[in-house]
């Protein structure tokens, strides 16, 4: 049976130069990078040079990085840390958006249960944040702003330059999740963002590694307390094997940002015309204008026609093909896409959804059978209205 694989916004399969990369650290390369001795220095040596790949890609400086387990933890490293800062500042408002992951949302729930106020923007059917609102939201107790840059459900772009403008004429932090962005679109610490969170797995890097920039010259409480690794910010033996994979990553990335991108755009292009070709009952999620390419999430209409999504998912695996309906956080809930409701969708349509997305080793005829496939499925279990 065909496998087609378009679920790599949850993760990548890890690059075989990465994996070459890796290989001998696990066992030859053992050293300690906190010990003093020739092991521990070349240890340092290889999780300095990686720090430095990465700050490079961004625009940062190598002290600006620092090394953590992923995503989730840099998200809540970046909150929970600036939370306490802003706290001893008299500040207690956290304004964020509707349709962040659920490791921010998770996040400032908890701190809302705490001392902080939180408010959660809502958004337009684009699933974009009104500036407006954000402004309005602005309180002289907001310490802390945090909207994602891309959304990892709908690809949606949010402008994260005229964000970070607004917070700097209040003197507000801001943090901008860049896991769905880094290795997709240019990030940037010119955006003016004081912290990013970044993910090695989503860029065909190892899992189990992630990075947080903060800027130079922001306080921020540590998340783990224990030695003094990380320039004293983060506890724990650093994994220099997995770091060396993210940055290898990153090289390769870099090496070929152009061409994957234009091969990528390609398929979405195609993929949306074939979609929209046989399909007059979906609806296509988020702004295609402000949207990245690698992303493609559409819903079939409740009004137009009865699908059962679980059904759906079920039936395209049957077939051999990978996609999801929403995040791979968030797999295994009876809950409608928080996105998608959030975007105005009714629970029926939200939950009749798909997010389809697009990697490197996708071909034009994966793209031909995924949409040949679902044209057959849906015609077998939906009932059009």
């Amino acid at each position: 049976m065909r496998k087609v694989y378009l679920d790599y916004t949850s993760t990548t399969p890890c690059h075989h130069l990465v994996i070459d990369a890796m290989k001998e650290l696990w066992g030859e390369k053992y050293g300690n990078p906190s010990s003093f001795h020739s092991f521990g220095r070349e240890a340092r040596a290889l999780l300095d040079n990686s720090r430095e790949i990465i700050a490079h890609a961004i625009g940062a400086h190598p002290s600006e990085i620092i090394f953590v387990s992923g995503g989730t933890e840099a998200i809540n490293y970046a909150i929970k840390g600036i939370s306490q800062k802003i706290i001893g500042e008299g500040k207690n408002h956290i304004i964020t958006s509707a349709t962040e992951h659920s490791a921010v949302l998770e996040t400032v729930a908890y701190l809302n249960n705490q001392r902080f106020d939180v408010t959660r923007l809502r958004v337009g059917e684009d699933g974009l944040i009104d500036l407006d609102d954000l402004r309005s939201a602005i309180t002289n107790k907001t310490g802390l702003i945090s909207i994602m840059h891309v959304n990892n459900e709908t690809g949606v772009i949010h402008t994260v330059e005229e964000i970070s403008s607004i917070a700097k004429e209040r003197g507000i932090i801001f943090f901008s999740d860049s896991v769905q962005s880094f290795g997709k679109i240019p990030v940037n610490v010119s955006s003016g963002a004081d912290l990013l969170s970044f993910s090695a797995h989503k860029i065909y890097g190892p899992k189990g590694i992630g990075a947080l920039f903060v800027r130079r010259g922001l306080d921020i409480e540590k998340y783990f307390h224990g030695g003094g690794q990380e320039r004293g910010r983060r506890a724990g033996t650093e994994s220099v094997p997995l770091a060396v994979g993210f940055g290898r990553a990153v090289e390769l990335f870099k090496e070929s940002f152009d061409d994957k991108n234009k091969l990528i755009t390609r398929l979405n292009e195609m993929l949306l015309k074939l979609l929209q070709n046989k399909f007059h009952y979906i609806i296509i999620n988020g702004n295609r204008k402000l949207s990245v390419p690698h992303i493609v999430n559409i819903s079939f209409d409740s009004n137009k026609i009865n699908m059962d999504g679980d059904a759906l998912l079920y039936n395209l695996d049957l077939d051999g093909i990978a996609v999801t309906s929403g995040s791979a956080c968030s797999t295994g809930t009876l809950k409608p896409s928080h996105v998608l409701m959030a975007m105005g969708r009714n629970p029926e349509t939200a939950r009749a959804s798909l997010r389809i997305s697009i990697g490197n080793q996708t071909s034009e005829e994966d793209i031909i059978y995924f949409v040949d496939r679902l044209e057959l499925i849906v015609k077998r279990i939906g009932k059009q209205i």
